[in-house]
Formats: C-alpha cells, structure tokens, sequence
C-alpha cells in the first residue's frame, strides 16, 4: 500500500483527509507539526508529503526544505497544502521545494488528480 504523510496541525482537516486518502486505498501517517513531519519523512520514506504550510513548531516552508536537502528524503513529492490562495503563496511553497500546490479547503478530486499525477498512477 502506497504511503502518503499528511503533515497537518488542524484536527478536522486531518481527519476528513486521512478518512478520505484512506478510503482511496493509501496508508496514510499523521504528523501534527513541521518538526514531527521531517522526522516521519526520514523514518517512513512516504511516497509523497502533504505539507500545511501554517504548521507549529516547524513551518510548512521550513519542513520542506528540510525534507529536500536531506538526500534520503530528497525525492519525495511535496503538496503543499494552504489556505493562501494568492500567486506569491504558490512561489514561496515552490521555492521551498514543493513539487505542487493545493488550496484549502480541499478539493479532493483535484488533490487526487495533482497525488496521482506525482506518483505516476493511472487515473
């Protein structure tokens, strides 16, 4: 079963995403703040990351480059996940490596198509 590593501080939004990825037949694991991510990420390997850019401890922007300049976790994809819809929201999360960009609140066909299309799944 393909793992995939949610990385999400707000619990209703953990919930219905890890339901939901579950149902769509992923192992989903749990990290509730950046710095529990980054370790998840090097411990598990996921296949790919969904990273909330507004994250405690650790943030979204600095998880992920901590996720990219390990060489162990280098080439797992990273969604990053934001309620910041704006074109500046998408550079900075692309600039700390992420591999794509989803807005909150979530719409899972479209989360599921940017998932799918990184792992290199048929649809």
């Amino acid at each position: 079963m393909t793992k995939i590593l949610l990385v999400e501080d707000n619990e209703m939004n953990r919930d219905m995403l890890s339901r939901r990825l579950s149902r769509n037949g992923f192992e989903v694991l749990i990290a509730v703040n950046g710095q529990e991510g980054v370790d998840l990420a090097l411990a598990e390997r996921p296949a790919l990351i969904l990273m909330d850019m507004s994250l405690p401890v650790l943030d979204g922007w600095e998880a992920t480059r901590r996720v990219k300049a390990d060489p162990t976790t280098a080439t797992i994809p990273v969604i990053a996940l934001t309620a910041h819809a704006m074109a500046k929201d998408r550079e900075d999360a692309m600039a700390a490596g992420c591999d794509d960009f989803d807005t909150k609140p979530v719409e899972l066909p479209r989360l599921m198509g940017k998932i799918k299309a990184l792992l290199g799944m048929e649809d």
